[in-house]
């Protein structure tokens, strides 16, 4: 037998990733062989195949995060921005901290963020990053790309920042002055040269990404950067309709919707997705599914910003894709997918059952338990994702698909007494612990354990890189 494979063995339950009645297996097995899947059945174990037992254990695809700001991985429940709404946290906390980051601090607010979501069973992460200004003394793009390496994970690098500022530029200390439009491009094309692989396998991506389309580049320049993108073979994304306020200022400065301003700048396609999209008109539902334009929803960040909730139901049959993000730790202080699809799942029946009104004609009050299943959750999380991002051979557990994928445990108390095992890490919450979680067939982590990481040594060095930064703000 070939010495590349393995064998998982015995699984009590499967999730696929995959619509309708595919979105179950009966399993119990899968082989990987080659970073692949090969088969899911009942498998026999080839002499000396090496073998994960995954008895009372649930299998799931690994999951892809398409939404989130590593750098903030360091601003925890900041007291200035803990109860603000999305405009006034932003200069609470992500702008007033922004120039206090060094390449230390950085560094270990990626590593930080990526192990938080490494441990939840997440394979795949786009960092929309931001933190670029004219000058900067240490490269944040080669960091996050070389902490995704040393652990395994498999980066898409969301390159954000500004070619305008919201305010005159001399009055900006120099961490928020915006880029020169030219600079911000060939550092893309240095980006695309240095790391993006295009190949089904690969662990890097770039991808053009302006911060927020309405305030970050004038539309000229939108429409340049997205031309630039579609000639490198790379794809596009920026915040959107977080807030009503996008929907007022884009009225307000350029006399239409925030989505018909992205059609007029040629930013919706299938090769675009956006970050929140909680307030849209019919209308807007209607562009974004024709276009086949993806949302990375954020319903923890949303819920804790007081945004709202998005529409998913509405979208998803309007033709948009569907994907799940963290969004940042600092506004969300479990920046992790376990939690992330235990929010969404509940979230989209509360959204349905505050729609309903009582009935008094003796009919039956109309719930929202039904406007999620766990199945469709699990979908969103993995392959919708996968999707998204472009990784066509992510993001499913299937034959011929890559071998990202994450078996849980559930060996703590909160997930005793499941009838459906299956759903117990999305439907319980908190975080299941991982029997193992492979990336391109290679296990990544195993029995609960990252090689070589000392969870206790991170830690001091939070508690103490929060008080540089807290120092350096003050000071």
């Amino acid at each position: 037998m070939s010495s590349h494979s393995l064998l998982i063995k015995n699984a009590h339950a499967i999730l696929t990733g995959l619509p309708g009645e595919a979105a179950r297996h009966a399993g119990p097995d899968i082989r990987v062989r080659e970073g692949v899947i090969e088969a899911i059945g009942a498998l026999t174990r080839q002499p000396d195949e090496p073998l994960i037992d995954a008895r009372d254990c649930v299998v799931y695809p690994a999951w892809v995060n398409t939404h989130h700001h590593l750098f903030q991985s360091l601003l925890k429940a900041e007291p200035l921005g803990l109860n603000k709404s999305l405009t006034e946290w932003l200069s609470a906390t992500p702008y007033r901290f922004r120039a206090a980051f060094d390449e230390q601090t950085f560094r270990l607010s990626v590593r930080i963020g990526l192990v938080e979501l490494l441990r939840s069973g997440c394979a795949s992460v786009a960092d929309h990053n931001y933190l670029y200004w004219p000058g900067m003394p240490f490269d944040p793009s080669e960091i996050v790309f070389s902490e995704g390496e040393a652990l395994g994970m498999r980066i898409v690098l969301c390159r954000g920042g500004a070619t305008q500022g919201r305010a005159i530029e001399q009055d900006l200390p120099q961490a928020l002055r915006p880029e020169n439009v030219e600079h911000y491009l060939a550092d893309i094309e240095r980006l695309v040269g240095r790391y993006h692989d295009p190949r089904p396998a690969s662990l890097r991506r770039v991808v053009m990404a302006p911060t927020t389309l309405l305030h970050s580049a004038p539309g000229p320049q939108l429409r340049e950067m997205a031309g630039v993108a579609r000639r490198l073979g790379i794809r596009l994304h920026s915040h959107l309709s977080e807030t009503v306020d996008y929907l007022d200022a884009a009225r307000a400065r350029f006399g239409m919707t925030p989505v018909q301003y992205c059609a007029e700048h040629d930013w919706l396609g299938d090769d675009v997705w956006f970050a929140h999209l909680v307030k849209l008109l019919p209308q807007e539902i209607t562009m974004l599914g024709q276009s086949r334009t993806g949302i990375a929803h954020c319903p923890q960040s949303n819920g804790r910003l007081g945004s709202g909730i998005a529409d998913l139901p509405a979208l998803e049959k309007a033709g948009v894709p569907i994907s799940l993000g963290v969004d940042g730790a600092a506004s969300n202080e479990a920046a992790d997918m376990q939690s992330e699809t235990h929010a969404a799942w509940l979230l989209q029946r509360a959204r349905k059952g505050m729609q309903a009104q009582p009935r008094y004609d003796g009919g039956t009050f109309e719930g929202g338990g039904d406007a999620a299943t766990i199945e469709d959750v699990v979908r969103w999380g993995s392959r919708g994702g996968a999707q998204i991002l472009g990784l066509q051979q992510s993001g499913a557990l299937q034959v011929g698909m890559l071998a990202d994928i994450a078996i849980y445990r559930l060996d703590d108390p909160r997930y005793f007494g499941l009838h459906d095992m299956a759903v117990g890490p999305v439907a319980c919450g908190g975080r299941a612990s991982l029997k193992a979680l492979m990336i391109n067939g290679r296990v990544i982590v195993e029995d609960d354990v990252i090689p070589g990481l000392d969870l206790a040594q991170m830690r001091h060095q939070a508690m103490s890189a929060v008080r540089t930064l807290q120092q350096r703000v003050v000071g």
